[in-house]
């Protein structure tokens, strides 16, 4: 096993992965929405439970939380959680529970990186990707307190499996 701290151009100290021969964990919550997956990458503190919570309440189902296992299956990037964490949440002031909405793994199509400040969320970024097992995905900054983040996300989404298409 290794840490892999320069994967990409998105990854650095702040977002370190662990990398197997067929895995990589990253220190992100997983949440599917339909018959796709999120990932919510985030440090400690920055709101990956608290987002992930209310997409679950909004219909979503937590594939995991706060360590998500990727690899890549007949050309998709399927997340899960490790076995130790599996089906339980923290709630932040509440504790871990276990018990909500849930399914076992997710084919990931966007990767959602949390910022604490909302003036981090550019009005008009430039498209950014990344990468796993060769696998592109497209990458968003969000602020998770943003009123609209749920339909911002399903948004973003959207765009990532062809169901909009984004104006340049």
């Amino acid at each position: 096993m290794r840490i892999d701290l320069h994967v990409s151009r998105l990854t650095s100290r702040y977002h370190p992965r662990i990398v197997l021969a067929a895995m990589t964990q990253i220190h992100a919550n997983c949440v599917a929405l339909g018959s796709y997956a999120i990932l919510l990458r985030g440090p400690s503190g920055s709101g990956k439970s608290n987002l992930s919570l209310r997409l679950v309440r909004a219909g979503g189902r937590l594939v995991s939380d706060d360590r998500t296992d990727i690899l890549a299956r007949d050309g998709k990037l399927i997340a899960s959680a490790p076995t130790q964490i599996a089906r339980l949440c923290e709630v932040r002031g509440i504790g871990i529970v276990r018990g909500l909405a849930h399914q076992a793994a997710g084919d990931v199509r966007v990767l959602f990186d949390l910022v604490t400040d909302p003036a981090e969320v550019d009005r008009m970024p430039e498209p950014r990707f990344e990468t796993f097992y060769g696998i592109s995905i497209p990458s968003w900054k969000i602020w998770p307190f943003d009123m609209a983040v749920d339909a911002k996300i399903e948004v973003a989404l959207s765009l990532a499996t062809g169901e909009m298409q984004l104006e340049t």
